[in-house]
């Protein structure tokens, strides 16, 4: 067994940097849960040749048309996602650790998707075990009593864990709520923040996020508000004008500057696609503060990001959050998935894309006490966490997964993928949809990777059902591949040699822990040794993904 594991991993290695511009490596999950994150090595590879007759869709890439680099997926580790994580470490430790490297294993063929974006409430949100702000010390405006152990430790036990796994993994900070005393409401849940204590407030998330860094655990961006226009009284929710946000983001941009922590990104907005203008109105009046701004999916459409861009084109756009809910149709939101948030937030510029909660329960808890929060079916998170210590993934990861798949980088040390020039043609072109992606290398001799993320939905779901593969040809440089796409999601790849127009993305990679985290649990030896395990396992006999 390990004998052939290491021939498969020697040719997935070598051989693609030797000839080039043939396609080895493919993953993919179908309609039918035949394959789920599956990973196949083509014995014979599909090779690019002269080009022929065009397939029945025809995806052309233009690697000259070079967009945003993408800094990765992921979801919100909120305290009750944490505590379910937590919860099956100490009922499972293995189970525990076979699903964080599954999740978060950015290693490149590793049988993982190497989420690496993780989404952190400041202070309690509507998946917390109580309200509770990091300050609860009424009128305490210098903040002598913020104390971020108020957060549960597990929260930085199970993130530890994770950066153990993944040191790329970027931490986004996000307050639901000031601290209640802060409010006209007088508690975190609803309300607005009083107009005296506008100025003091930046303080507070300042040390939020010098408090995360004094656990080893460094942040990457942190946003003003979620959901500012949102004052649900059930659970911490705090509206906000964007010119008061506006004011806090300057004075928080400041203080990180002054403070040694001017690499830590400020976010604006964090809330949905249809009420765009409120991100227009926060780059007009504070845009100097803010790197960039938030959607989430809850209304309107991911195209309205565009007006955003469109208005401010140097500014980042993240999108980072969504929700799935228990009872909806699996294949169905794969599609929705992939259509909107996995390639079509990449395509509306987007630099990073999120859903909600990492881990729950299966019935989407636990959460706050008293919350209207995902009510009817409730939320479903990535994974599903059962109270006898077994876990199964869903829908939502399995779509975001291929995505994270073509753009985690390929070298250790290398950069993320950048988004790259995809047309589509042919009579069944309107039948794929379609992300292209290239990857650098820490060594700019060797062959760039380029990646296609290919949703084929060509399922007749409207009328008789009758899903049927698509026969497609790829476009490159001049050359033709031609695959034939099952309904279901793909993720391709093959190398190429940099041109003169490639503008390598991200290479400056920065690796999370501000002190190093060793942990026994996740040893180098041991993490190798059972990623060989998962590997054959996954492609073998558990194409259900769960872990029992």
């Amino acid at each position: 067994m390990h004998l052939r594991l290491t021939v498969v991993a020697l040719v997935s290695t070598v051989i693609p940097s030797v000839v080039g511009q043939q396609i080895w490596d493919i993953w993919e999950t179908t309609w039918d849960r035949s394959k789920l994150l599956t990973y196949t090595n083509l014995g014979s590879p599909i090779n690019f040749v002269s080009p022929g007759t065009i397939g029945s869709a025809d995806i052309s890439i233009n690697d000259g048309a070079q967009f945003q680099n993408i800094l990765g997926f992921g979801g919100s580790l909120t305290d009750s996602s944490a505590l379910t994580l937590n919860n099956l470490k100490n009922r499972n430790p293995t189970n525990y650790r076979d699903l964080i490297n599954y999740l978060f294993n950015p290693a490149d063929g590793a049988n993982a998707a190497g989420l690496s974006y993780i989404r952190v409430p400041i202070g309690a949100s509507d998946f917390s075990a109580s309200l509770y702000s990091l300050d609860d010390t009424s009128g305490d405006t210098s903040f002598n009593n913020f104390n971020i152990n108020r957060s549960p430790s597990y929260l930085f036990s199970v993130l530890k864990d994770i950066i153990a796994v993944n040191n790329l993994v970027k931490v986004h900070l996000v307050p639901w709520s000031p601290p209640a005393w802060m409010k006209d409401s007088g508690t975190m849940n609803g309300g607005s923040l009083q107009s005296q204590f506008v100025s003091a407030y930046p303080r507070y998330l300042l040390k939020a996020a010098q408090g995360f860094q004094a656990q080893g655990i460094r942040v990457s961006a942190i946003s003003i508000q979620n959901e500012p226009q949102n004052s649900n009284p059930t659970y911490p929710t705090c509206f906000m004008t964007p010119a008061v946000e506006g004011q806090i983001g300057t004075g928080l941009r400041s203080l990180l500057n002054s403070n040694g922590l001017s690499g830590v990104k400020v976010i604006g907005f964090e809330h949905n696609w249809d009420i765009v203008s409120y991100p227009v109105q926060l780059m007009q009046q504070a845009g100097g503060a803010f790197a960039g701004v938030a959607f989430h999916c809850y209304g309107g459409s991911v195209a309205n990001q565009d007006t955003f861009h469109n208005a401010f084109p140097s500014k980042e756009i993240y999108f980072s959050e969504c929700s799935g809910t228990f009872g909806s149709d699996w294949w169905s939101d794969i599609k929705w998935y992939m259509d909107n948030l996995w390639i079509g937030s990449l395509e509306h510029n987007a630099v990073a894309a999120l859903m909600w909660n990492i881990a729950l329960d299966g019935n989407g808890n636990p959460k706050t006490p008293g919350t209207d929060s995902c009510g009817g079916p409730g939320c479903r998170a990535l994974v599903t966490v059962n109270a006898d210590g077994s876990w199964s993934v869903n829908q939502e990861f399995y779509s975001m997964a291929q995505a994270s798949k073509a753009i985690i980088p390929r070298d250790v040390g290398g950069p993320f993928g950048k988004r790259i020039g995809v047309s589509l043609g042919g009579s069944q072109g309107w039948a794929l949809r379609v992300g292209a992606y290239v990857t650098g290398r820490t060594n700019p001799s060797d062959w760039l990777r380029y990646s296609l993320v290919v949703l084929n939905w060509n399922d007749n779901a409207s009328a008789s059902w009758n899903p049927q593969p698509v026969t497609t040809t790829i476009q490159f440089r001049g050359m033709q591949a031609r695959y034939t796409f099952p309904v279901g999601v793909t993720t391709l790849w093959w190398y190429a040699p940099a041109t003169g127009s490639f503008v390598p993305g991200n290479s400056t990679v920065s690796f999370n822990t501000t002190s190093q985290i060793d942990h026994p649990m996740f040893n180098a030896t041991a993490m190798a040794q059972r990623n060989e395990e998962l590997k054959w396992v996954k492609g073998t006999s558990n194409s259900s993904a769960s872990h029992i």
